[in-house]
């Protein structure tokens, strides 16, 4: 049975989320570092070069900016 793209992205992101906590319970990468990657992956799309897309490509963005801004891949300490 396909799987719709939104369900698919759903599970992707919960997937990081719990990735990126684990790194950081483990003391495998700190917290400015994820907070680094998560900013990256931002820009990424922010400033990606696709203008057939460029409605996608800002709606990943301001996703990826939303949960640094509620803190939910870091256990803020």
């Amino acid at each position: 049975m396909p799987v719709p793209n939104d369900v698919a992205g759903t599970a992707a992101l919960s997937i990081c989320e719990s990735l990126l906590l684990a790194l950081n319970d483990r003391n495998i990468l700190p917290e400015n570092e994820i907070v680094g990657v998560l900013r990256d992956a931002a820009a990424a799309h922010e400033f990606a070069d696709h203008a057939d897309q460029a409605e996608m490509h800002a709606a990943v963005s301001a996703l990826i900016n939303g949960i640094l801004a509620g803190g939910n891949s870091v256990r803020r300490r």
